[in-house]
């Protein structure tokens, strides 16, 4: 699942080149209100929470009028709660390894614009610690009128951290990453134009 925070850090430049040239709309993420975040669950039953407090992400509007999210998160800026020890450590070799891998990317498959109101899958290529796979994340159903504008666009999904290669720290934590997203966008697209 997925989704991310990506307001400073990274250069808008690259995201941004790869919508395609016949979007007739496109919209950042509002700063203010997106966030990204994932947890993990150690063997012993307790919870990791980390954010990704540095991200670069639009949605796009199609000729057709379908929609498409790209986001892009800095590893290199995740934090793990207030921990200094567990923040490097998601940032180093054995986990995220943020110095060969400094970004996480996702690129849904275009959907439908009304799928911010009613809720559901959507599907897009995740790129994880150097491994591109199609993966599902769910959104939650709208809880206003203007999704992405009046109130938070939601998603959640997880994947196997052994699908990624992500194998640091088997002992202590449990295989899969769930990923949460909270995401409003900069300027109103038009009837359910966010992601």
């Amino acid at each position: 699942m997925l989704v991310c925070s990506l307001a400073c850090g990274l250069a808008c430049a690259p995201v941004a080149a790869q919508v395609p040239a016949a979007a007739t709309a496109s919209s950042g993420f509002d700063p203010f209100y997106t966030r990204f975040g994932f947890e993990l669950r150690t063997r012993w039953g307790q919870k990791v929470e980390g954010t990704f407090p540095s991200y670069e992400g639009e949605v796009a509007v199609l000729p057709d009028g379908r929609h498409q999210v790209r986001i892009a998160l800095a590893t290199g800026a995740v934090k793990v709660g207030d921990s200094k020890r567990y923040t490097e450590l998601a940032r180093g070799r054995r986990f995220f390894d943020s110095a060969r891998y400094p970004r996480i990317e996702f690129l849904s498959e275009p959907h439908p614009a009304d799928l911010v109101h009613i809720g559901g899958k959507l599907r897009g290529r995740l790129t994880l610690h150097g491994v591109s796979r199609m993966e599902t994340f769910v959104l939650a159903p709208s809880t206003c009128s203007r999704p992405g504008k009046d109130c938070d666009v939601l998603a959640y999904g997880s994947v196997s951290r052994d699908d990624y290669g992500l194998d640091g720290w088997n002992l202590a934590l449990g295989d899969r990453v769930r990923f949460t997203m909270r995401v409003r966008t900069l300027k109103d697209l038009g009837e359910g134009a966010t992601p």
